[in-house]
């Protein structure tokens, strides 16, 4: 299913490119702008989750100053019973984390700085078990590709205004159909992005609590990220990126919606409670929350804790 729904999306931004194309310089623009988007389309199977990486400022983790980090991933990866990722710290201090890659074999998992300061280890377990979750379900390809189209789409609306005014004898005989692909190449990049389908992070969830063992460490996670986006909702994180990270950082969202690249925080959250129930486990930390230096309207934001434990 994943195999098909990334070339329903390869397919679109080929044909996005080929309407562009096509809109700029005719059947030789629309043959130039399939070949270009055949390459960028090999590129990024192999070399999307590279972009994004890049695109999020995201470096290798020092193993040296994040030894708790590797040492968490380890322990997680032997209960999901995959391959040890490549660790990679993204330099914002938003508190958020994504996974990415093309297979469990070839797979990297980026945390926030901000993060990284605000979890404690036992909630920080439980963040990295859900971006493990979806290595082990083979969201990564279709979500990383998602990304990189994204941004190449949001790009096409400024590169036909450009091509419209320095050449592209089409654009100017047929403006209306170059005003409508400026509007529609935005709007296109969006719907690619809430493709991804939310329940794979509530799937994501679910077997993320069962890796780290405790769903609740995950939901104290959630409610201390949505806590700090209320609060603190600027963020220098890509919006190409927005569907990738286990929050969403750009919206302040109060209900499950068509139009949402992820559930409400408080419905993940109390399915979480659900499965802790299930299982039989309560929230138990054995190591204190780290401390935090952060603006006091956060501070403010995130008492009280999670009211589900």
């Amino acid at each position: 299913m994943n195999f098909f729904k990334t070339a329903i999306l390869i397919a679109i931004l080929t044909a996005l490119f080929m309407g562009v194309g096509y809109t700029i310089g005719g059947n030789h623009g629309a043959l130039i702008a399939f070949m270009f988007a055949g390459v960028m389309n090999i590129l990024a199977y192999w070399n999307s989750d590279t972009l994004v990486l890049k695109m999020s400022n995201a470096t290798l983790a020092n193993p040296t100053i994040y030894q708790n980090f590797y040492t968490i991933v380890e322990k997680l990866t032997i209960n999901a019973k995959l391959p040890m990722p490549k660790l990679y710290i993204i330099h914002e201090s938003t508190p958020n984390a994504f996974a990415t890659g093309r297979n469990p074999n070839h797979a990297a998992v980026a945390i926030t700085e901000g993060i990284w300061e605000l979890l404690s280890k036992e909630e920080l377990s439980g963040v990295i078990a859900h971006e493990l979750a979806h290595i082990r379900n083979r969201d990564t390809l279709i979500s990383t590709i998602t990304a990189t189209f994204a941004g190449a789409i949001s790009m096409i609306a400024n590169m036909f205004m450009f091509m419209s005014i320095f050449g592209g004898a089409r654009s100017r005989e047929n403006p209306l159909t170059g005003l409508l692909i400026m509007l529609v190449a935005p709007i296109s990049a969006a719907i690619i992005q809430m493709a991804v389908s939310r329940q794979r992070e509530y799937a994501a969830d679910r077997l993320g609590g069962q890796i780290c063992e405790n769903p609740l460490y995950l939901s104290s996670a959630l409610q201390k990220l949505e806590n700090y986006k209320q609060a603190m909702p600027r963020t220098k994180l890509s919006p190409a990126t927005a569907h990738m990270f286990i929050i969403n950082p750009f919206t302040k969202n109060n209900q499950d919606s068509l139009f949402a690249t992820h559930p409400h925080t408080a419905n993940r959250i109390q399915k979480l409670v659900q499965q802790a129930e299930q299982m039989g486990v309560s929230f138990k930390p054995i190591s204190p929350v780290k401390e935090v230096r952060i603006h006091k309207a956060y501070t403010d934001a995130h008492l009280p804790n999670n009211p589900w434990l």
